[in-house]
């Protein structure tokens, strides 16, 4: 799906989740289930940002994984049998938390800055915001905030990312 149209869906399932009101005041939602085969895409094609890494070409890429939810307390979806991040800062596996709205991941990992061909990876320290808003339809979008906060990529990357059940 294109970026724009994940961009659209997002912003027409936060208004409409907004707008679900009943007449007492309070918002009436299923208790939340993020569970099942999930293909997971990050469109890093359609990326942005102020980091020169946001201009530097990338595919979009996309990873098969299985979620299930746990909710005590708090509600917990953890994504496994799936591949595990190149880059080995990363937490695995992630674990997405339910804010009422979106399933939110938030961790600190060191980004590996491009520099060149023959010139060694920089790593940097950086914190990442990773949201999906699940739809009627049971797909979910959102987005992948980075902020890189040293060295030559020091700035924002920003990345649409959708999850499909498979």
């Amino acid at each position: 799906m294109p970026a724009r149209r994940a961009h659209h869906v997002l912003a027409s399932a936060t208004l409409v989740a907004a707008a679900c009101v009943c007449a007492d005041g309070t918002a009436q939602a299923a208790p939340p289930d993020w569970s099942g085969r999930y293909t997971v895409v990050t469109f890093a094609s359609d990326k942005l940002g102020t980091s020169i890494a946001a201009r530097q070409p990338e595919p979009d890429f996309s990873g098969q994984y299985t979620f299930s939810t746990s909710c005590v307390g708090t509600c917990v979806a953890t994504a496994t049998d799936g591949p595990a991040p190149s880059n080995p800062t990363i937490p695995h596996p992630p674990r997405y938390t339910w804010d009422g709205r979106q399933w939110v991941f938030n961790y600190n990992w060191q980004w590996e800055c491009f520099r060149g061909a023959d010139v060694p990876t920089e790593y940097a320290a950086a914190r990442s915001l990773v949201f999906y808003a699940p739809t009627a339809d049971g797909t979910m979008y959102g987005t992948w905030r980075t902020e890189i906060l040293e060295g030559l990529c020091k700035g924002t990357v920003i990345m649409p990312v959708a999850a499909y059940p498979a």
